[in-house]
């Protein structure tokens, strides 16, 4: 049966109506804010090619996030960083119990006690020449080398009380070395939020900016998902649910709706799907041209996440909840 018996628009006559059908508001709840902790006190740092985003120190953060958990946001992913001149080879700083993020921790928990805490883990920051672990003898990243660098600062992490740490290295094994290092030492509870399915992809550009993370030279297409092989991208994350990770993650999101849309009827953990710099940046540059309105896109694009099954969505645009669903 079809035309003329059968009707959509019957469905979506009225506003009203549409609301009948439509899938329901994603909650703020299910929103985590990506966010950059800077060292020292009293700084605020706009980032240029990410508008309304800021680098923190431990203290403005702590500021900032009022306005966000007043929404009903309740999580954060913490991104730390250090002075250029204090990296080395192997990125020794990320473990440092006195570092950005370590020290910012306890501060947060202290201002809000339900926030849920989780970090980002991974070297690319700290290390001298912008890779996601030490270098061996050709200059590739030592795989083996780096895992045992991403335990330790997982380890400092949940020393510091983070709810949850999330490694982002794609290191073969990192899921497996950091279960088992939180486990020896007593953080048995620690969230494992595993990057699991993260791509080489060209919509980072704005966040390095941000996390002054870039590679010094070379790329990481060597040890990040290639975008063409959907496939193999799908077995990591199979191989780190079967490591021990608590739940998975697809990134960037909207570049690979299809590739989140298959994870989500493969697995039962709870799958995180990050909105990256790039895909956040893009429609704020098409609004500023008059190309589109700011907010319908972004609810469009947050919307499109959820639905093909995601089940929190990283993004820079949780701090403007209310603006884009409200």
């Amino acid at each position: 049966m079809g035309y003329p018996d059968v009707r959509l628009r019957r469905l979506r006559r009225t506003a009203a109506i549409r609301d009948m059908f439509a899938m329901p508001v994603p909650g703020p709840e299910k929103f985590v804010w990506p966010v950059f902790v800077v060292e020292g006190s009293g700084r605020k740092e706009p980032i240029a090619s990410m508008p309304g985003q800021f680098r923190y120190s431990a203290d403005e953060l702590v500021k900032a996030l009022g306005g966000v958990v007043a929404q009903g946001v309740k999580s954060v992913l913490l991104f730390g960083q250090m002075e250029r001149g204090e990296k080395d080879e192997c990125g020794t700083a990320a473990a440092d119990p006195a570092g950005a993020v370590q020290r910012a921790i306890p501060m947060l928990r202290e201002a809000y006690p339900d926030l849920v805490i989780i970090t980002d883990v991974c070297l690319c920051a700290y290390t001298s020449h912008g890779h996601c672990g030490p270098r061996d003898a050709t200059g590739g990243v030592d795989n083996d080398a780096a895992c045992e660098m991403l335990a330790r600062v997982a380890v400092s992490h949940a020393r510091a009380g983070a709810d949850g740490v999330a490694p982002s290295a794609m290191m073969d094994g990192q899921i497996a070395a950091i279960r088992a290092a939180l486990d020896e030492e007593g953080f048995k509870d620690t969230l494992l939020v595993s990057y699991s399915t993260k791509f080489a992809s060209s919509m980072y550009g704005p966040f390095r900016d941000a996390e002054n993370s870039a590679p010094g030279q070379g790329d990481r297409k060597g040890y990040q998902a290639d975008f063409r092989d959907g496939g193999t991208a799908l077995r990591e994350s199979a191989f780190d649910e079967a490591e021990g990770a608590d739940a998975l993650m697809v990134k960037p999101a909207l570049y690979y709706l299809d590739v989140l849309s298959k994870l989500s009827e493969r697995t039962d953990l709870p799958i995180f799907a990050y909105n990256t710099s790039g895909e956040y940046s893009m429609i704020h540059a098409a609004a500023e041209r008059g190309w589109c309105d700011m907010h319908d896109a972004a609810r469009e694009s947050l919307y499109a996440i959820f639905r093909a099954g995601a089940t929190c969505v990283i993004s820079y645009w949780a701090p403007f909840y209310r603006e884009i669903f409200c």
